[in-house]
């Protein structure tokens, strides 16, 4: 029987089901357009009864679909999009696979399903509730998915991903990586802030494993390399890994609030995000550290690409 990717054309999705198909395995890719590549089915997360067909025939489904996180994104709009999507479309997902007879099902959800750690490195039983649209919709999926799992008897799996990049990706440290590369990104002032972070082919082989896994059934975990970084040392790397020489020197800290507090106001009176505000700061300053140790100890599964690694191949690829 075969494997359906929902987001098979996105960053994670479409690792994933290159990967599945060197492998010789039948692959189907969910797409809302009409299908224009071999194995691609037409379907809608916000249309339930797409969904069906899609399942038919299928053993394994692997989630990856969803809304993105906008970074500074608080409309009720948004908000409104993210439970839709979200925490809806999965669900209805859930069911039609469900009542498929599929067996397996992966669960990309994200580390904002939990609440902000603050300076602690927390695992998932941290118990602060998350705090974004986002985190809100992706922890009310995990537990819509987690139930249909019991009512069907799937295996369903929930994989909280810390920051992913890689080859492709297109999300902050991406981009930070292109400002870095035209010398137009300040050194950063080293604050000891610890970021979590997975590189993608570490994601995807973490997806693989779970869904081979008889013991991760119902379970969440944290999908994450266990070494941590500061905004400094990541600053460090990607002038490392384009080429280019150290720098001996950083921008003040205090310099670099004052200039986020001006973007907080420009921000204000324009009513529009700015390069720098206080949560992009945050983002570069601040620590965001989430233990992957529960899948490293029941499972055996641990990230291998370093953060050098990592990011040489980003490199190659863009």
């Amino acid at each position: 029987m075969g494997i359906l990717v929902t987001g098979g054309h996105g960053f994670i999705g479409g690792r994933l089901v290159a990967a599945l198909r060197a492998d010789g395995l039948d692959v189907r890719v969910l797409t809302r357009r009409p299908p224009a590549g071999v194995g691609e089915i037409q379907g809608d997360l916000c249309q339930p009864a797409s969904l069906a067909a899609a399942c038919a025939g299928i053993d394994t489904v692997f989630h990856c679909a969803g809304h993105a996180h906008a970074f500074g994104a608080r409309s009720e709009a948004d908000a409104a999009r993210h439970r839709l999507v979200n925490l809806e479309g999965s669900r209805a997902l859930a069911d039609a696979a469900g009542r498929a007879g599929v067996r397996r099902l992966v669960f990309l959800s994200s580390v904002k399903a939990m609440g902000e750690p603050g300076e602690a490195c927390v695992d998932e039983t941290w118990p602060a509730p998350p705090t974004s649209a986002y985190g809100l919709a992706k922890r009310d999926a995990e537990e819509a998915l987690l139930a249909a799992g019991e009512r069907f008897g799937m295996h369903v799996v929930c994989l909280r991903l810390a920051m992913v990049y890689g080859a492709g990706g297109r999300g902050n440290l991406e981009r930070m990586a292109a400002l870095v590369r035209r010398g137009w990104f300040p050194p950063l002032p080293e604050t000891g802030n610890r970021r979590s972070m997975v590189h993608v082919s570490d994601a995807v082989a973490a997806m693989r494993t779970v869904a081979g896994d008889p013991r991760a059934a119902g379970r969440r975990y944290i999908v994450a390399h266990p070494d941590t970084h500061s905004g400094r040392q990541l600053y460090d790397a990607l002038r490392a890994a384009a080429g280019l020489a150290p720098v001996g020197w950083a921008v003040p800290r205090g310099l670099l609030v004052a200039a986020a507090r001006l973007g907080d106001l420009g921000a204000a009176v324009a009513g529009r995000r700015v390069p720098l505000d206080s949560e992009a700061l945050d983002r570069l300053l601040g620590s965001a550290c989430y233990s992957p140790a529960r899948i490293e100890r029941e499972l055996g599964w641990r990230a291998t690409v370093d953060l050098a690694a990592g990011l040489r191949e980003m490199r190659r690829g863009g």
